[in-house]
């Protein structure tokens, strides 16, 4: 882990809009490493202490081109489950996965056409014993951080994140306790691969992540 990453200050972080998300998800998705996101509310369950501030930088994602790729949900049309797709952009969309955790994804495009980006992980900044217990792991050296949000699964335990939640929820809105935000961090190196765990398009080089960065969920790297 790199010191000066994980001891960034974040207090200067400032939402998104909402014409950031409203565009094609591979430029989303490339612009989206280095942001930061952040839970923060003042009332929640037992796995998050009410008012604590968790924090954590962007660093790997994937993106989804909804109708036309095989692999994203939105191939299935405007349904019930994928109707936040096919909605305003920059909303959360959340999805239960293997019968044991969640994944959380972004809507992009404008209105009425479907796109995504997936946060694969992050790197943790603030809040990282929070994250720990909803985790149900210690932290005793550097090396365990990388346990707590890399992976989409890991991510969303660490941050809490269930469909029943945060589905829907508006991220480019404080008001909303889980949103993404911008803290004049920027990238000195983007890396790109193919999509990994999954079997449809899995060729297609739509992975994203920072260049050298520890926290990423695998070391596989194709492209720059």
């Amino acid at each position: 882990m790199r010191k000066s990453q994980a001891s960034r200050q974040t207090r200067q972080i400032r939402p998104l809009d909402r014409a950031f998300f409203s565009r094609d998800p591979r430029r989303v998705a490339r612009e989206l490493l280095g942001k930061v996101l952040v839970r923060q509310r003042e009332h929640t369950d037992v796995r998050q202490a009410a008012g604590a501030r968790l924090t954590a930088r962007i660093v790997e994602v994937e993106a989804y081109l909804g109708a036309e790729d095989p692999a994203a949900h939105a191939a299935a049309g405007n349904t019930a489950r994928t109707s936040v797709l096919f909605g305003p952009p920059g909303h959360a969309y959340v999805y239960f996965i293997y019968g044991n955790h969640y994944c959380l994804n972004v809507s992009c495009e404008p209105e009425g056409r479907a796109g995504s980006v997936l946060i694969r992980a992050l790197e943790p900044l603030s809040g990282m014993e929070e994250m720990a217990k909803a985790r149900g792991i210690e932290i005793h050296g550097p090396k365990d951080l990388l346990k707590l949000n890399s992976g989409p699964g890991r991510l969303a335990q660490a941050f809490a994140i269930t469909r029943d939640l945060d589905n829907g929820c508006d991220l480019t809105s404080v008001a909303s306790g889980l949103w993404i935000g911008e803290d004049g961090y920027r990238p000195h190196g983007v890396r790109i691969t193919p999509r990994i765990g999954i079997t449809k398009a899995a060729d297609r080089p739509l992975r994203y992540m920072l260049a050298g960065n520890t926290f990423v969920s695998g070391r596989k790297i194709r492209s720059q």
